[in-house]
This record gives structure tokens, sequence and C-alpha cells, in this order.
């Protein structure tokens, strides 16, 4: 049975339980991130953490853990549940308090959640990894900046994205494309250049995106972080998804207009294999 991490605890899952008044269930006030796992070791662990305090700060909510301890726990559940390959969770809320839309005193203790998934993405051909999106609005909060467990637009659109017979959504705020569901979006225009959102409130500030742009960067290609339109993503070369649960898949078809020639591309192939490539050195 797999084995998960609750506040200070490692229990089987059956065994772990928290309050009907965690904040986390009555206000999704609560944080998350997850960190994928290759050759039973952590990828980007380090970013992950950063933006797992950085969303804690954004929230004013208080955190006592230390990153050697985090650590230390995520490398015990890949031990526990013999996790070659696949993903750790953790989400961090404010913790159990009597509710209220004020914050409780900030002494009272957060409730810590660890798990883990396994899931097999390393060695996936690119036909098997390709996607079809649709276009949907995006109607989620301003501060999806912020990686909340408030996901609930996301699951709608994953969701209206399989009724049409895709594989996931694109989402579009005043005209332009932000990202996907639960991933960046990019597109490869006619001259070559990888175009994606630029860094604001309004997308998640990918730790996968940043490592994949810095593999572009040392493969000497142009790089344009700015808004595009669904006519320009309809019209490019290719596109792709960057996302720690994803790593780079090839987007092959949008609201039903191929892309490119409608199959996998090659930036998002070379790019998928120097992040995994330099995934594998540098995981820890």
């Amino acid at each position: 049975m797999r084995q998960v991490y609750l506040n200070g605890q490692y229990l089987p899952e059956t065994e772990a339980k928290i309050s009907i008044f965690d904040r986390g269930f009555v206000f999704a006030d609560a944080v998350y991130e997850v960190t994928a796992v290759l050759d039973g070791k952590l990828i980007d662990f380090a970013g992950h953490l950063a933006r797992l305090r950085r969303s804690l700060g954004e929230l004013d909510m208080p955190f006592s853990m230390d990153d050697a301890d985090l650590l230390a726990i995520h490398r015990r559940l890949v031990e526990l549940n013999q996790i070659d390959e696949g993903l750790v969770y953790i989400q961090v809320s404010r913790g159990v308090a009597d509710r209220d839309f004020i914050f409780p005193d900030r002494a009272t203790p957060n409730t810590v959640v660890l798990y883990t998934q396994k899931k097999h993405f390393s060695t996936r051909s690119a036909a098997e990894l390709a996607q079809r999106v649709i276009i949907l609005e995006d109607q989620r909060w301003q501060r999806c900046d912020i990686k909340t467990v408030q996901l609930l637009y996301s699951s709608m659109a994953k969701n209206q994205a399989k009724k049409a017979g895709a594989d996931d959504a694109w989402l579009v705020r005043d005209g332009l494309v932000t990202e996907g569901s639960s991933s960046n979006a990019y597109i490869v225009t006619a001259e070559g250049a990888i175009v994606t959102r630029d860094v604001s409130n309004l997308i998640l500030n990918g730790i996968t995106r940043r490592a994949v742009l810095e593999c572009a960067r040392e493969l000497g290609l142009t790089l344009e972080e700015r808004g595009f339109d669904v006519a320009e993503a309809k019209a490019a070369k290719e596109a792709f998804i960057t996302s720690a649960t994803t790593l780079v898949s090839p987007v092959v078809q949008i609201d039903g207009v191929a892309i490119g020639d409608g199959k996998p591309g090659p930036v998002a192939a070379r790019l998928r294999e120097i992040y995994l490539a330099h995934s594998r050195a540098e995981a820890i």
C-alpha cells in the first residue's frame, strides 16, 4: 500500500486523516508543488521549493519547515513507494481553525501532506505524447502565478476538452493565449522562433518552463516571450507544452486545425531530448 506523509508521520494512505475544518478544504487556502522523479531522483527540486516558498509568501502563509527536511521527506517517500519514475506532490494548508474568512493566528500549525504517483514519461513516443487541444476562455482568478490547490476551472477545462474529443485546453484572455489548463504553452514560428507567454500574474511561471527555455538558449534557438493569439497559434510551424507532469510534449492540433503537418515537430522533440539529458545529469 502507498505510504504518504502527514504532519510528521509516514502512514499508509488509508490511515491519513485531515480535519473537516482544515482551511485547505474549507477555503482552498493551500498551495502545492509537484516534482518529477526520474531514475529515482528528483528533477528541478530547488526550483520547486523556491516557488513553493514564493506561493506561501504571496498568501502570507507562515511555514517553518526547512529545505533539508523537505528534501529528506521527498526522498523517503520515493524510497518507501519504490518510485523509479513518477511524481511527488506536496500540499501545505494554513491549518485547522474554526470557519472564518479572517486568517487564523499565525501560530496555527500548517497541515503538510506529501504523496507519490507512479508515472512513466521518459520512454513514451512522440505519437503517444502528441496532444490535440481546444481553445477556451480563461476564467481563472488573476493570480495564476500562485500555485494554489484551487484548480476547479482547470479541471472543468480538461473535462470540456475530453467531451470534445481532445486531450486538453489552451486558455485565452483578452484575445491572447495565456497557457494550458495545467501547462505552459508554446508555438514555433515559420522563422523558427519559440514563442511563449511572458511571465506575469496571468500565468504560472513553470519550473519546467524555465529549464526548457534555458535548454533552448543553449541550443542557440530564438526565444520570444510575448503574447500570441489563436490565429498565430494555428498558423505556427509547430506547438508544444511543458509541465512537471508532461515534461515537453507536442501539440499537433488546435480546435481541429492541424499544426504544421499535423505531426510532432522537431523543435519539441529536440528540447525534450535535451531536457531529459539535463534532468538525468542534475537530478538529486
